[in-house]
């Protein structure tokens, strides 16, 4: 048994009809929303994904699928706090997450540290274990094209 686990996350979502997009747990007004079961919070997907997989306990999917109307419209928050719960039930605590959130628009770089209270109070951690930054796809593929927005995203677990 190892003392440190590493897991990534990836997700994506397309824009729909909508007046704003969730990243990290913070409300962000926007010309468009996003097409998903959930709120569509591509931050906090990817490093639910991220954190189930230095688990080794499948995926997203797996824990809350599209299928289940339980979670329709469900604050993404919701799944953080339940993947925190998962990390203490098994003796691990996170170390550091690292998320990149990639999109042209809406800009992210101001809500950055709201994001990142956010994740850090849902995990239990010091804010300081928690990276939140952005990248533009500089006008290539579905992110440059306007078509939507992704968020990749890297925790280290240690042993508690």
């Amino acid at each position: 048994m190892t003392d440190v686990r590493i897991g990534q996350g990836y997700d994506v979502h397309a824009f729909g009809d909508g007046d704003h997009v969730v990243l990290g747990g913070v409300r962000i007004a926007h010309d468009r929303g996003v097409l998903a079961h959930s709120d569509g919070d591509v931050v906090i997907h990817a490093l639910c994904d991220a954190l189930l997989g230095a688990l080794a306990l499948g995926d997203i999917g797996v824990h809350f699928p599209p299928s289940d109307d339980r979670w329709k419209d469900c604050d993404s928050r919701e799944f953080l706090r339940h993947c925190a719960g998962l990390l203490n039930e098994r003796g691990w605590r996170l170390g550091n997450a690292d998320v990149t959130v990639v999109c042209e628009r809406p800009k992210v770089a101001a809500h950055a540290p709201a994001m990142r209270a956010n994740l850090a109070a849902d995990l239990g951690v010091s804010v300081d274990a928690i990276s939140v930054k952005a990248t533009t796809s500089e006008k290539l593929g579905f992110t440059g094209r306007g078509e939507g927005l992704a968020a990749t995203a890297v925790a280290l677990l240690v042993r508690a």
